[in-house]
């Protein structure tokens, strides 16, 4: 299980290092491994992701702390993978920070959130109907990590989601691994659709 899991999210990092959404090492991914306790292999700390190695990954405990003997650190952000874990039925988590992602979180960060609607792709969230509305949370960008995963914690309530942390990147979850890269793919291509909108517009899109 533990291989067949490791494997799944580093074909996952693959395709977002090829998108290139890693720069500086910025970035955590993380897919659940045992239910009982709870395990999950997260990104160790510091590596550059569009590398692949040995040490890409680390398994960690319901605490966020390594579940075995190892010289790595998990990822600083993995409380907020605990918070995911213990509140639902995720299987994974995926953490990327992008121009586009970070460019909307400060437009409408005063906001709390970010509204979506009138557009196709809102349907990889499961939203079918034609006037459905999709809102992304927006949360300050605290450097103190415990604080950010409590505030983080209060916006994570369903099986899959997306929460935005201000000037920082996005967090998005499923219930596996290929429903948190669709939501993470559709949640960036909103986002670039909107910067390039204000770009030809000159004005903000939302109110």
């Amino acid at each position: 299980m533990r291989q067949t899991k490791w494997e799944e999210l580093a074909e996952v990092k693959r395709e977002l290092a090829a998108r290139d959404w890693f720069m500086a090492t910025s970035g955590n991914l993380s897919i659940k491994v045992s239910d009982e306790p709870l395990t999950f292999l997260v990104t160790a700390s510091g590596k550059d992701k569009r590398k692949e190695t040995a040490e890409d990954f680390l398994l960690v405990s319901a605490d966020g702390q390594p579940a075995e003997a190892t010289h790595l650190k998990p990822s600083a952000e993995t409380l907020l993978h605990v918070e995911i874990y213990k509140k639902t039925k995720a299987g994974c988590v995926l953490h990327v920070h992008t121009i586009d992602n970070n460019v909307i979180s400060e437009l409408y960060g005063d906001d709390g959130e970010v509204v979506f609607t009138g557009q196709e792709i809102i349907k990889a969230f499961g939203l079918w109907e034609e006037d459905a509305v999709f809102r992304i949370p927006i949360i300050r960008n605290d450097a103190h990590i415990p604080t950010l995963a409590a505030e983080f914690s209060k916006h994570v309530h369903e099986d899959a989601g997306a929460v935005l942390i201000r000037n920082h990147g996005i967090t998005v979850w499923g219930r596996d691994a290929f429903e948190a890269k669709k939501f993470l793919e559709a949640c960036e291509f909103l986002f670039s659709y909107h910067v390039k909108l204000l770009q030809l517009k000159g004005t903000k899109i939302f109110a």
